[in-house]
């Protein structure tokens, strides 16, 4: 069985679960799934992204969303372990309250897991500057990052 740590920012799409679950096509995939919604502290790298890709509007709708909260937080998870479970892969996960690129190194460990696959919506700024999770996996891991991008739907 193929081991993969997913790390995510916000509930899997059936898009994004069809994506994850044939990467490694007829093989069993287990998933470990390490969730960080992203908070407050990210809003003006976010507000950036989103005026570089053109979503002016939802720059300007985000500041007044809140969907950081613990309660969508696990909801966002066991959704998307649900759904990978659904599509006939093992999946178990956990919400990354801190440090995000630390737990990930043990769960890497942990797991003995054979790859990571972050799956993020786009995060020009960070990429740019390789601030992203997947840029800097690939320095404290030590098995393949693979970066995707999520789905918008």
């Amino acid at each position: 069985m193929f081991k993969t740590v997913l790390m995510i920012e916000k509930a899997l799409s059936d898009d994004d679960v069809a994506l994850v679950t044939t990467l490694h096509s007829e093989e069993k995939v287990s998933f470990v799934v390490l969730m960080q919604p992203r908070g407050r502290q990210d809003e003006l790298l976010r507000a950036l992204d989103d005026v570089a890709l053109g979503h002016l509007d939802k720059a300007v709708r985000e500041h007044d969303e809140s969907e950081s909260g613990p309660t969508v937080a696990t909801e966002s998870l066991e959704h998307s372990l649900r759904h990978l479970r659904e599509a006939g892969a093992d999946a178990v996960g956990e919400l990354v309250e801190e440090k995000p690129l630390d737990r990930l190194r043990a769960v890497v460990e942990e797991h003995r897991a054979d790859e990571v696959v972050v799956l993020t919506s786009p995060h020009f700024v960070e990429e740019f500057f390789h601030r992203d999770w997947a840029s800097q996996a690939r320095h404290k891991v030590g098995v393949p990052v693979l970066r995707l991008f999520a789905s918008d739907s």
